[in-house]
């Protein structure tokens, strides 16, 4: 217990169990904060959570939360390089010691990152993490919209 008497903050330690738990754990929590409000589903796409794991472990490297590589790269160049065959509608990030589910609740809380979150034009997710050995976790989410065959480019 802290001086105040509430207990300390615990390190969310991400297990090698619960990694491959997590993306679907933030896929179900986002889709059921969607469904609250009559909007579609997303589906998790690999090229997005691709995407999503460089662009958290160069945020760590460069020690900074924000939406630009080490190599200049924007958010829409490194889901096109991950191979994504859509539009980046938006891109969410987050430098914290606390769970998935708490960075989506802060997320929530912001009119910008909810935004990314909640937009109707999006269909697609990709959601990493990088945790460093002292249990800060570099978090980001990606929404896209995959090109419907009614929407692709004639001739």
């Amino acid at each position: 217990m802290g001086p105040d008497g509430k207990p300390l903050p615990q390190v969310y330690r991400i297990s090698r169990a619960d990694s491959s738990k997590i993306q679907f754990r933030m896929l179900d929590a986002v889709n059921a904060l969607r469904q609250a409000r009559g909007m579609a589903d997303l589906q998790l796409d690999s090229r997005l959570n691709a995407a999503a794991a460089t662009h958290s472990r160069d945020m760590s490297v460069q020690n900074r939360p924000w939406h630009f590589g080490s190599d200049g790269s924007s958010p829409l160049e490194r889901v096109q390089r991950a191979g994504f065959g859509g539009t980046l509608r938006g891109e969410n990030i987050s430098e914290t010691y606390e769970t998935e589910l708490d960075t989506l609740a802060a997320w929530m809380e912001q009119p910008d990152t909810r935004d990314v979150i909640l937009d109707p034009q999006a269909t697609h997710l990709g959601f990493s993490f990088f945790q460093e050995p002292n249990g800060k976790i570099w978090w980001t989410l990606l929404t896209g919209r995959k090109a419907s065959l009614a929407e692709a480019p004639t001739g």
